[in-house]
């Protein structure tokens, strides 16, 4: 064992114990969150596959990142992916009668009003008024399959 002297004793258990205490602690978050996940990303079901990839290509104004034609497309938005899915036939009927979700895609835009003129270009209008939120202004939207879409503008000195 060779003995070390001075700072490069310092150095030498300062590397031991932040290796110690990291493996530790990776340790510990394995036990504590059970698994590890690398990405996330948000999906939506939809048996009219075409008419949607459609629609995000055009909303989102990019092509997707991967694409199976009538299967699965994905888009990069911000930070996140969003996929579409076309679900496999034996669970078609889990998603045809889907009543309205609790979930929505929130997007936040630099200028309200361009959004929704541009979701309205598209044929898609949103059917009610711009609220004002504590957050922000905000307004409803729904895509193809009427899955609900938050267009929100936060607060700043301009608005």
């Amino acid at each position: 064992m060779r003995k070390s002297t001075g700072v490069l004793s310092i150095i030498d258990t300062s590397v031991t114990i932040y290796t110690l205490a990291t493996q530790q602690q990776t340790l510990y978050s394995s036990i504590i969150m059970g698994f590890h996940y690398t990405n996330a990303l948000i999906t939506l079901a939809t048996l009219n596959i075409n008419q949607l990839m459609t629609f995000y290509t055009n909303f989102l104004e990019q092509q997707p990142i991967t694409s199976i034609p009538n299967v699965y497309a994905e888009f990069h938005v911000a930070g996140m992916r969003l996929g579409i899915f076309k679900p496999k036939q034996t669970h078609e009927s889990e998603f045809q009668n889907s009543t309205k979700s609790k979930v929505s895609l929130c997007l936040e835009v630099s200028n309200l009003e361009a959004a929704i003129a541009h979701i309205t270009d598209l044929g898609y209008p949103p059917p009610g008024e711009i609220a004002i939120a504590s957050h922000g202004r905000e307004i409803y939207a729904y895509d193809p399959d009427g899955n609900r879409l938050i267009l929100h503008q936060g607060i700043t000195g301009n608005n």
